[in-house]
């Protein structure tokens, strides 16, 4: 006897759990096909909410898309169902990026369903960390979390971590002097003033954080050339705690593995008790990414910055309904 047709309803209550996640601007560029029949949700890529001039390989589309698809996997496992995933099913369709069948199980995978409470907990913090130091258990596990979706995620020494802030900063002075650079940020960023860009999506003036005063850590302000009425400064740690997410290689199925891992270490990192915020300001820039990496490490590609810590936690930033992003065949 076949498997009962997937209910729209609880489709829809997956999805949003689903487009929780992070994207690049917070653009938000997935859009999901729900097939009821086959009990199978289709991932595809949204190019209008792509970044064109920073993004032309679509590698920072394919993270936020993957980190969206990690969601699924938890919200499907936080009900009891398991998920088989094909990744980049057609070759023909490059964005249609993700197949996944939903089967019911009396053994949903528990280490997925545990991350479920931290989906809707998880902010990006631009805010000042302390300069705690994270425990080296809880680090382990952040390792463990990337390592199991096929990334890998490297803690630098304090002299890479150097070299990365300087390339952080080199990156901003580079993005504050390229003018399509700023208008592709300036369409997802809002400053509360009524020209601003969409309200159901990019980053909000309340997220961007206080302006950086005396420290370096890795945050990319959103505020730095726009005038934000009312933003304060604050002094953030001096000695920032960055991880580097990457991969061996550099394939559009490596980038889908990747925003899986980097989910998957933010949803951890959020249980643990630790706040983060991600940048991929050098790595935006050719002749900067190659420099981001460690040149000792077996990681060949690095697809995100990542700053953690203990600190406030970030607010939460507009989400479009599921409505909008689930379209049913």
């Amino acid at each position: 006897m076949s498997a009962p047709r997937l209910d729209t309803s609880a489709a829809r209550a997956l999805i949003e759990d689903a487009v929780t996640a992070p994207s690049m601007h917070n653009a938000q560029p997935w859009h999901f096909v729900l097939r009821p029949e086959d009990r199978t949700i289709e991932l595809h890529g949204d190019f209008d909410r792509a970044m064109p001039h920073t993004d032309p390989d679509l590698r920072a589309l394919h993270l936020g898309c993957a980190a969206a698809l990690f969601n699924l996997r938890v919200a499907a496992a936080a009900d009891g169902l398991e998920t088989a995933v094909v990744l980049l099913p057609e070759r023909d369709r490059p964005l249609y990026l993700a197949e996944v069948t939903l089967r019911d199980t009396a053994a949903a995978d528990r280490d997925l369903a545990a991350l479920h409470p931290a989906l809707r907990r998880r902010h990006t913090s631009r805010f000042p960390f302390t300069d705690e130091e994270i425990p080296p258990a809880v680090l382990d596990g952040l390792h463990a979390a990337a390592l199991r979706e096929g990334a890998r995620l490297v803690l630098p020494d304090a002299w890479h971590t150097e070299a990365v802030l300087d390339l952080v900063h080199d990156s901003e002075h580079r993005e504050a002097q390229d003018p399509d650079a700023r208008e592709e940020t300036a369409r997802w960023t809002q400053t509360d003033t009524a020209a601003d860009g969409p309200r159901d999506a990019g980053i909000p003036a309340y997220a961007f954080g206080p302006r950086q005063r005396g420290s370096r850590a890795p945050v990319r302000d959103f505020g730095s050339w726009r005038p934000v009425p009312g933003r304060e400064s604050a002094v953030f740690e001096q000695r920032p705690r960055i991880a580097l997410l990457g991969t061996r290689d550099d394939t559009p199925a490596d980038w889908l593995r990747a925003g899986q891992a980097l989910q998957r270490v933010l949803l951890q990192a959020t249980s643990d008790g630790l706040v983060a915020s991600m940048t991929s300001q050098p790595l935006e820039w050719p002749e900067l990414r190659w420099a981001v990496r460690d040149p000792v490490a077996t990681m060949g590609h690095v697809h995100m910055v990542l700053r953690l810590g203990y600190g406030p936690q970030g607010p939460a930033t507009p989400r479009r309904p599921a409505a909008d992003v689930l379209e049913v065949r």
